[in-house]
């Protein structure tokens, strides 16, 4: 039975889409192969691995209606080292898959697509947000990085999404630091709504969307987000959890403004790092009348110093923090100048964009 015949980038993109979210190895063998189902001329491609769903879709020629599941991985590898200009066909012969291509043939165990275990369509009202996908993946990168990795505390592993009066807020923390950003979007939604996307989630988001001004509509229901954009329907599973008050953890009263060029303050940090002590990262900022200075040492009594000037004329200060965390925020802002408010040597640094109240990062300061 013929599944499809055509251009091989036609079938290799929607492939592609899918397959990102697929386990090299799973505890379920299915969970590693792509389900492929032909009605008339639709051809719909699907993978999941429990957690989450993406669904996405292609032209075939034919009028069969059949149903398979294959490796995503193989199929994937197979139609990537054909030829861009290939014309190919897959058909189902009993239980394999045959791959056609000029003179190549392959021939692919299957599964029955009967077997293939979809995620189960969330019920009852859903609050729906729609935004470009140029906004969302903009604001994702602006807060994704300040993301737990395995952390105990689960919720944290994840990304806080808060909908109200028409702005969406993104906040992320891994208790050391955290990044806010806010976007006003079109929305009917008056009542306040908050859910937790896992980390997996947030990342294949950012590898799907397109930095453009395509539409994206995202469908919240108390246990599914569902995101919609191009020919992609992608759904999955929120986190049960209570996410710190962001709002708290956002200083209020630092009475102490520098402004810095971005690319400045970045370099300068990447050399004062190359001398730090590898364990805890730790350089010291050290504000005085006109000048910003920058600190490091190591275990061998290495020492680094880097020395901005600012237009400063207040108190002297003296905090550390963790180099990392400064870098990965100037990584990921496109501004050319940032703010940094501090307020004294045990307290954390708010650092945000000129005129800008829609970006805050905080980061905690670090004995050294």
């Amino acid at each position: 039975m013929l599944l499809y015949k055509g251009p091989r980038d036609q079938f290799l993109t929607p492939l592609q889409s899918v397959c990102g979210i697929v386990e090299k190895r799973h505890t379920l063998p299915i969970l590693s192969n792509v389900l492929i189902e032909k009605t008339g001329e639709r051809l719909m491609l699907l993978a999941t691995d429990i957690e989450m769903q993406i669904r996405t879709g292609t032209i075939s020629s034919g009028d069969e209606a059949v149903a398979v599941t294959v490796a995503a991985r193989k199929l994937q590898d197979i139609l990537r080292s054909l030829p861009e200009t290939a014309e190919v066909s897959l058909n189902l012969d009993e239980r394999r898959l045959q791959l056609k291509a000029g003179k190549s043939r392959f021939n692919l165990q299957t599964l029955p697509a009967e077997d293939f275990p979809c995620m189960a369509q969330a019920t009852g009202q859903a609050t729906v947000l729609k935004l470009t996908q140029k906004q969302f993946k903009r604001l994702l990168s602006l807060v994704q990085y300040s993301m737990a990795q395995q952390d105990i505390r689960y919720y944290l592993n994840g990304l806080l999404l808060v909908a109200h009066h028409g702005e969406i807020k993104l906040v992320a923390t891994d208790g050391h630091r955290l990044a806010y950003a806010s976007e006003e979007i079109t929305s009917q939604q008056q009542e306040r709504v908050e859910v937790i996307l896992p980390r997996k989630t947030i990342l294949e988001l950012s590898r799907q969307l397109a930095d453009n001004d395509e539409p994206l509509e995202i469908a919240l229901t108390g246990s599914q987000a569902r995101f919609s954009f191009g020919n992609v329907e992608f759904v999955s599973k929120l986190i049960d959890g209570k996410f710190p008050d962001y709002e708290r953890v956002i200083p209020q009263n630092q009475n102490k403004l520098i402004k810095l060029n971005r690319a400045l303050f970045q370099h300068s940090l990447l050399r004062v790092a190359i001398l730090t002590n590898e364990k805890f990262r730790g350089v010291r900022l050290v504000l005085s009348a006109g000048s910003l200075k920058i600190l490091s040492t190591n275990a061998e009594n290495e020492e680094a110093q880097e020395e901005i000037e600012v237009d400063y004329a207040g108190d002297g200060l003296d905090v550390g923090f963790n180099v990392n965390y400064l870098l990965d925020v100037l990584n990921n802002v496109a501004a050319e100048t940032i703010e940094i408010r501090l307020a004294d040597g045990n307290s954390s640094a708010l650092m945000m964009l000129p005129d800008n109240e829609r970006f805050k990062y905080v980061v905690m300061p670090m004995r050294i």
